[in-house]
């Protein structure tokens, strides 16, 4: 049976990936990783609109991995549209690293549950296999991680090498021409940036498991024996 620290720290471990595995759920299916500012440059050019006239053509966009919204400002009031990514807009985006995204994630999920279950076995008996012990948890925890990062680090390069707002604030606008003014990554990005510090936390926890600390020992007492006592 494994120490009560020893216990204490795999419990923590698995709450840790339990709560990781949530986030990432979380964040996969809210469409809030980026909002921006659009500006209509097609309305805008048409009346040669000056800077304190730009806000009329100023709109916003919003989207995640399989849904957003848009907020069309071309000088006739906002007109408001939701859109999906799937199946119709993949085709105008990067497909391939849109899809490796969500597949990064879904590899992502799989390890934290199998680390949450490696914590759970470790919390409550030690295994006699190396790879069911603590370098079986911290695999799990260093892959799962891992694939968080590729994730975070895909959609970042399909934003900006790629100009995925761009793609996507123009997807099927025949007549006007939207630019991006501003991008902001939000809650959901920076949830799985989060949840990646969390496998690394993990992987800290599980070092200091292996760690032997030194016994405190107590010196005994020492028995003067006098030659009244060797008499009685």
């Amino acid at each position: 049976m494994p120490g009560c620290f020893k216990k204490t720290l795999f419990a923590l471990a698995s709450l840790i990936s339990f709560v990781s595995f949530i986030l990432i759920v979380v964040a996969m299916g809210t469409p809030k990783w980026m909002t921006g500012k659009i500006l209509c440059k097609t309305g805008a050019d048409l009346v040669n609109a000056t800077d304190p006239e730009l806000v009329k053509f100023i709109g916003d966009i919003y989207y995640g991995l399989f849904r957003g919204g848009k907020i069309r400002q071309c000088g006739l009031g906002g007109r408001h549209s939701k859109f999906t990514i799937f199946p119709h807009m993949v085709k105008k985006l990067n497909t391939g690293l849109h899809v490796m995204i969500i597949m990064f994630l879904c590899v992502a999920i799989f390890f934290s549950l199998v680390s949450f279950g490696f914590c759970i076995l470790n919390a409550i008996e030690v295994p006699y296999r190396a790879i069911k012990g603590p370098a079986g948890v911290c695999l799990w925890n260093f892959l799962a991680g891992g694939f968080v990062v590729l994730a975070v680090t895909s959609f970042m390069a399909a934003v900006k090498l790629h100009h995925l707002t761009e793609r996507i604030a123009n997807f099927r606008e025949n007549v006007f021409q939207f630019v991006i003014l501003e991008e902001h990554f939000e809650d959901c990005f920076w949830i799985c940036v989060a949840s990646a510090t969390m496998h690394a936390v993990n992987l800290l926890l599980i070092a200091i498991s292996g760690i032997n600390f030194p016994k405190i020992k107590t010196k005994p007492e020492e028995v003067n024996v006098t030659a009244e006592d060797i008499m009685y």
